[in-house]
């Protein structure tokens, strides 16, 4: 089982090159993990607690149950992630993902390399770096169109948390990527080339990845 990890900021183009590299390689090779449903549970909060939690910073995700998953996978077992609801900040209760072990796993999300732990189970690591005024705008659509949020809360959480803690700890792990993808989903070189060291890898070709 090869497993890529694919960080970069928010709206930096992650999961666009992540489908983009699905859609090359064909979905029953591939299984797609999003760190974002392996937010922490907080059904035990208050909405207004729920509300003032830092999401941008590593410790708000559940790696501990990530690693486990993928320890399964690697192993020839299903796992079942969770389902985060971004518009009552908790998990769905009733909700899971099936995750199958096939021979190409990719995990997408912030903060994919900013944990020795989980950089410990990663063949490939994969940095998306796009520039912040690019970030912000695809940002801001996503969180009115698919999480209702108003402009206001948009603009406190960037300044407040997003900006802070991708300075603190998206940019830095950088360092540790394999290979860094301007521009995301636009970039078609960095993406092919992804494409096609994970195709030498489905055809049986292993030298490329000797030193992971």
């Amino acid at each position: 089982m090869l497993i890529i990890g694919i960080a970069g900021g928010t709206g930096s183009g992650k999961t666009t090159v992540a489908r983009s590299v699905i859609d090359r390689l064909g979905t029953d090779k591939v299984t797609f993990i999003s760190q974002d449903n392996y937010y922490k549970e907080h059904s035990q909060l208050s909405m207004s607690e729920r509300e003032v939690v830092n999401y941008d910073h590593p410790l708000a995700f559940d790696n501990e149950l990530l690693i486990e998953h993928l320890v399964k996978l690697k192993s020839g077992e299903t796992a079942y992630a969770p389902v985060y609801d971004f518009t009552v900040h908790t998990r769905f209760a009733n909700k899971r993902i099936e995750l199958k072990p096939n021979p190409i796993v990719i995990l997408e999300g912030l903060h994919v390399l900013s944990d020795e732990r989980l950089r410990e189970h990663l063949d490939i690591k994969v940095f998306v770096d796009t520039d912040p005024d690019v970030r912000i705008l695809r940002r801001v659509l996503r969180d009115i169109e698919e999480r209702g949020r108003t402009i206001q809360s948009i603009h406190d959480q960037y300044m407040n948390t997003v900006k802070p803690m991708h300075e603190a700890f998206i940019e830095p792990s950088k360092k540790y990527a394999d290979l860094i993808i301007p521009e995301g989903g636009h970039n078609q070189v960095g993406i092919q080339l992804l494409s096609v060291l994970t195709e030498k890898y489905l055809s049986g070709d292993r030298e490329w990845g000797a030193g992971h």
